[in-house]
């Protein structure tokens, strides 16, 4: 059986939601739902509900034990609400080794470092326990906020993709970026 991690830092604790869980990721989704709307693609109503959550959840813990998607959230240090969130999806292994990050903070959080935070302990659990060599990130032009994390956390600019997905309705340039596990970078 894989073990759920819980990564401690200074002011988060991160680990996957099991399936009993749900509420955690209802409530942070309805808080943030017209913050994160820029940021996501147009999703209908129910996709939010607890039915559509749990199932949400369910999928997200099977795939997590499969190892082909790692979906992180960060807890405050009392466990007692989300504070941000991190996949690791479309986990491929054999000559790619590498995986695509997404990631999102609570609108009240923003700005205090704790994407960063969650993200440095995320990506050192990634590289260590499931060996990858790449992660790859892409953001919209104008998400200034990305792109500077992205950058302190050491990723590289590969290029743009234009029209690349749809965002809250429409299609949306985005910049490619990718981050090599330093462990395995040959010198």
């Amino acid at each position: 059986m894989i073990t759920i991690p819980e990564l401690k830092t200074e002011r988060l604790i991160v680990s996957v939601l099991t399936p009993d869980d749900y509420e955690f990721l209802v409530k942070y989704e309805s808080d943030n739902s017209s913050h994160l709307s820029q940021w996501q693609p147009t999703r209908i109503a129910e996709y939010f509900g607890v039915e559509e959550t749990q199932k949400r959840v369910k999928l997200n813990f099977k795939n997590f034990q499969l190892g082909s998607s790692i979906s992180l959230v960060a807890f405050d240090k009392s466990k007692s609400e989300i504070i941000c969130l991190c996949t690791f999806s479309n986990v491929v292994y054999g000559a790619f080794q590498a995986c695509n990050l997404g990631y999102s903070i609570s609108e009240k959080n923003q700005g205090k470092g704790l994407m960063f935070e969650m993200l440095q302990a995320s990506i050192l659990y990634v590289f260590t326990e499931y060996n990858l060599h790449r992660i790859m990130a892409n953001y919209i032009p104008s998400n200034v906020r990305s792109e500077t994390l992205l950058d302190k956390l050491g990723f590289q600019k590969e290029g743009l993709a234009k029209s690349y997905l749809k965002i809250d309705g429409t299609w949306q340039d985005h910049v490619l970026t990718s981050k090599i596990n330093p462990s395995q970078i040959d010198i």
